[in-house]
């Protein structure tokens, strides 16, 4: 695991070297501009507003932007000196039901590794004792020129350790809610309750990032000089009768049509392992069917001689 940040966990007076490692990867894909009449990249240049300088890298430092426009030049020096105790440690402030954090809060996951051989045992102890209460501890650190809330959870047999977004970070919710007062019949209830059990659960692992492999595709095909796969038309985003649409859903959910996000339905899986074994399945009955004429033919013989 590659480390990003290192430091020590502590709660109580129980501390112990940590390190932290990215959880998780990204489909993000990476375009490249260009310039349009030849292809060719584009280049950005970093200058000074003042003389118009090129400047490289060691020639580029950080400042503070005051409301009134003035810039604080901060050097690295500056930051380490900080007077934070969060700098090298994750102080564990207290403990929470997981059940309590709101899940707009929730950031980026890491996972958590003991920073040394002897940091073994209460890397564990600490782990069994969220898994024993269910909770998760609750902290801050300092990473990246800035401090961090987290939330540290035991996940199978590692530590995991999510950073939370501050709480006067989260927008409040109003604007996105429906204008005025809106009244839903229970008719309406009921048939969205039956597609919802007829569309079943979701299998996450079957899930897969259909925009990237178009992507792919796309590329390949311009490599082999080939046509590009096209999109499918768009269905309407308008519902203009509701129970009709919720009829026709449930009908297609029920019917093995169901799917979302590039996940397959399991009526849909059993539908398509159905075709993929149909042919198998011809193949078998011809075969039996020219037996059983071959056996016809034999005992005509038989009855003949």
């Amino acid at each position: 695991m590659r480390s990003v940040w290192s430091g020590t966990l502590a709660f109580g007076l129980v501390s112990f070297p940590v390190k932290l490692g990215s959880a998780v990867s990204s489909h993000r894909i990476g375009f490249r501009q260009i310039h349009r009449a030849d292809h060719g990249r584009v280049r950005y240049q970093k200058t000074c507003e003042l003389d118009e300088e090129v400047l490289g890298p060691a020639e580029i430092g950080r400042a503070f932007e005051t409301p009134d426009d003035r810039l604080v030049p901060v050097t690295d020096d500056d930051l380490k000196a900080l007077p934070l105790p969060t700098a090298k440690t994750i102080e564990v402030n207290g403990f929470i039901e997981l059940a309590a954090v709101d899940s707009m809060q929730l950031d980026t996951p890491y996972f958590l590794a003991p920073g040394s051989p002897a940091a073994g045992k209460p890397y564990v102890l600490m782990r069994e004792a969220l898994t024993r209460t269910g909770k998760a501890a609750v902290g801050k650190f300092a990473m990246r020129n800035s401090e961090r809330l987290a939330l540290i959870t035991a996940h199978g047999d590692v530590l995991l350790l999510q950073t939370l977004r501050w709480p006067d970070e989260l927008n409040p919710a109003d604007s996105a809610a429906p204008k005025g007062r809106i009244s839903v019949s229970q008719n309406e209830l009921k048939l969205a309750d039956t597609l919802i059990d007829a569309l079943g659960e979701a299998d996450l692992s079957a899930f897969r990032d259909e925009y990237a492999e178009a992507v792919e595709a796309l590329v390949a095909a311009k490599l082999a000089g080939a046509e590009p796969p096209t999109a499918e038309e768009e269905r309407g985003g308008e519902v203009v009768d509701l129970m009709a649409a919720l009829r026709a859903s449930v009908e297609a959910a029920q019917g093995g049509g169901g799917r979302a996000g590039g996940g397959p339905g399991k009526r849909t899986a059993k539908k398509t392992a159905a075709k993929k074994q149909a042919p198998a399945k011809k193949a078998a009955a011809k075969k039996t069917a020219a037996g059983k004429s071959a056996a016809k033919k034999t005992t005509g013989k038989r009855k003949a001689g």
